[in-house]
């Protein structure tokens, strides 16, 4: 073989042969490579220009290095969906410090963007109940998803008109609640209420017009979801903790913890697997943890008793 014809068929990495389609001119063999795509035999131009529908990248520095994709995402965490602006303080965009008489500019221009950001009063009440979902889903340590999902669980209440007779901050705690509740997640509403500004009766007011309005699709709470909390905070041992797991999964699979405080019935559980191990536990301690009464320990304990588990 001639060494031209070697160097026409090597390999490019930017030419792909199309064997499904023919030239229409002289049926010869279609190349395309990354700006067009042209017949190899008569060079007839099939198309050109085309269109890159990957990420743009940019790098906003002279060496290329660290490309970002331009502009921040949509979110549903903010009441304009992140799509705003905002005035930098101290220094320009190629890091330098400003003077005095251009931050004071800066400062009433600031001031100004401030008072034109929000359109209306409810838009303001948006923007004051969605920060109150991200204050909260923070304290409770939260995972992004769900703190989305209750963000526009309160822009929903809001659409539907559900503010009106409840306090933004209550029917914030409630969208994060409702949000916790519909990913199975076990978090009780004093732990809820916890980090909000609101008393728990008005967080439980909210939540049931939620959920009565808006018809969530809740899952029933759990016992054995509240294990792990506890058995941490009373530093119970791992084999304990495991069994403590099996009474109340035998429980629920019997039916048995139908209309009970899930927070108690696992504490009941934590109890009764430690002194089946043999292990001294006051019932106050486990009662104090969960937040109950040694009472429902004591009749929790009993059902369990009762199944013979």
């Amino acid at each position: 073989m001639a060494t031209s014809e070697i160097y026409e068929t090597a390999f490019d990495e930017d030419v792909q042969n199309d064997t499904t389609n023919q030239c229409p001119e002289c049926d010869g063999r279609v190349a395309t490579n990354v700006a067009e795509t042209v017949c190899e035999k008569c060079g007839l131009v099939l198309e050109d220009e085309r269109i890159d529908h990957g990420p743009e990248w940019r790098s906003f520095s002279d060496d290329e290095q660290n490309r970002e994709r331009t502009g921040a995402p949509l979110t549903a965490t903010r009441h304009d969906r992140g799509l705003s602006t905002e005035i930098g303080r101290g220094t320009d965009a190629n890091g330098n410090q400003l003077s005095g008489r251009k931050r004071r500019q800066l400062g009433r221009l600031r001031r100004e963007q401030s008072r034109g950001r929000f359109q209306s009063k409810a838009e303001r009440n948006l923007a004051h109940g969605l920060g109150e979902v991200r204050r909260i889903s923070s304290g409770l340590d939260l995972t992004e998803t769900i703190r989305d999902q209750a963000c526009q669980l309160f822009r929903s209440a809001q659409n539907e008109d559900l503010l009106r007779g409840h306090s933004i901050e209550a029917m914030a705690a409630a969208s994060v609640h409702g949000a916790c509740r519909c990913n199975g997640l076990s978090r009780t509403l004093e732990e809820i209420t916890e980090p909000a500004r609101v008393e728990q009766a008005r967080v439980r007011t909210a939540y049931q017009t939620l959920n009565t309005e808006l018809g969530l699709p809740a899952q029933p709470v759990r016992p054995s979801g509240f294990i792990p909390q506890l058995a941490s905070e009373l530093d119970i041992p791992e084999q304990i903790r495991h069994r403590a797991r099996q009474l109340a999964d035998q429980a629920e699979s019997a039916g048995a913890v139908s209309g009970v405080d899930p927070t108690g019935f696992a504490a009941a559980c934590i109890y009764k697997a430690g002194c089946d191990a043999g292990r001294l536990m006051v019932q106050s301690e486990v009662a104090w943890a969960a937040n109950v009464s040694t009472v429902t320990i004591r009749t929790h304990r009993d059902t369990l008793d009762e199944l013979a588990v």
